[in-house]
């Protein structure tokens, strides 16, 4: 009697996202995120405290630096202040890149033994990254309290500024992670690629600096638009807003879409050659 065969196979590479797929894989998603929540925090010394104190020692490291030594301005901000609302959407950004563009290769023991929509994989790995911004928010609004800075009706928007954040650290991670599949050198450029792109983001300085005729070009890059986002929002700030943010945008929209097409693409391939 001839043994039956059952072959399992992703949809066409080029479809487009299929939701109710991963609708069916939602408990996977949810324990992905869970478990990387645990491991995170779990068997630390510092435990949650690290995501208090690694923005507070970025900032007092970039205000003595930057804002006495260097003297850069901040347009009328208390440089502690002006430094932290903008380290607030970077730190959730570069967690969120480092972590989507090395998921596939960590979880490669998972992706070769079974069939599930391979996107699951770098979309989990970034939640994590909200429990340390939502802490280190806390930290922000006793600053502004300290400061005598006052809340206004921006800071509903923050979800807004938030969402571009991750979905830009996705859209990058995409790329990364599907070519890091293939060529594991990637692993060593993401670091040096996030550090560059931090001085290219206004968090040190303000985009006030930038010249008025190149400011379109700045805005390509999407952090820009969220970080000055961020002190529009937060601090009244009204540096490049609104209309070198939706440049930002278009860069993210760009970005997902030729990285969600390239993911696509080579996902059939993952498990062969991780």
């Amino acid at each position: 009697m001839q043994a039956s065969r059952t072959i399992i196979d992703s949809k066409n590479n080029w479809k487009i996202l299929n939701l109710a797929d991963l609708w069916h894989y939602r408990e996977l998603f949810w324990f992905l995120v869970w478990r990387d929540i645990k491991v995170r925090y779990k068997q630390t010394v510092l435990g949650a405290t690290w995501a208090v104190l690694q923005p507070i020692l970025t900032m007092i490291i970039f205000s003595v630096v930057f804002g006495k030594l260097a003297g850069l301005p901040s347009d009328g901000v208390p440089y502690p202040i002006f430094t932290f609302a903008a380290l607030l959407p970077w730190q959730l950004f570069a967690y969120a890149l480092t972590n989507s563009s090395n998921s596939l290769v960590n979880e490669k023991n998972l992706i070769t033994k079974v069939y599930f929509p391979r996107i699951i994989i770098p979309a989990s790995s970034i939640i994590a990254g909200l429990l340390d911004f939502l802490i280190a928010l806390v930290i922000f609004f006793i600053l502004m309290i300290v400061y005598k800075i006052t809340i206004t009706w921006r800071l509903l928007l923050m979800p807004l500024f938030v969402i571009v954040a991750v979905v830009t650290a996705l859209s990058v991670g995409l790329w990364l992670t599907t070519l890091n599949v293939k060529y594991r050198d990637i692993r060593y450029v993401i670091p040096f690629l996030t550090q560059v792109w931090m001085y290219a983001t206004p968090i040190a300085y303000s985009s006030s600096l930038i010249p008025e005729k190149w400011i379109w070009l700045y805005s390509l890059n999407p952090m820009v638009g969220v970080v000055d986002g961020f002190r529009w929002m937060m601090i009244g700030q009204q540096v490049l807003f609104p209309p070198y943010f939706f440049i930002s945008l278009l860069a993210v929209a760009f970005l997902l879409v030729t990285g969600f097409l390239y993911f696509k693409s080579t996902e059939d391939t993952f498990a062969d050659v991780i």
